[in-house]
């Protein structure tokens, strides 16, 4: 497994590659936009990639996909979450 990591949302967008990356793990609160602005403006470059959120905070489903229409989004993800659950969740979304 390859993993590219983005402390910065602006960076992981300017260098997001299109049909390259199978599964992206989006951090619900980040500065300068949030996940779901960062997945809609993902999704403008490719239709087709797979998101799992990540937050620690509480998150209703139904307001996130009423304010974010967002058809990609794949799972939600609680943290603190270990290594080992992660890698779990991970692989079941990718299959």
């Amino acid at each position: 497994m390859q993993v590219y990591c983005y402390d910065n949302p602006v960076t992981a967008l300017l260098e997001f590659e299109p049909n390259f990356y199978d599964l992206l793990l989006i951090d619900v609160n980040m500065p300068m936009m949030d996940g779901f602005q960062l997945a809609q403006k993902l999704l403008q470059k490719d239709l087709n990639v797979r998101i799992c959120f990540m937050t620690a905070r509480e998150i209703n489903m139904d307001a996130a996909r009423e304010v974010h229409p967002l058809k990609s989004i794949g799972c939600f993800i609680k943290k603190p979450i270990s290594a080992e659950q992660l890698l779990r969740r991970i692989k079941a979304e990718l299959e």
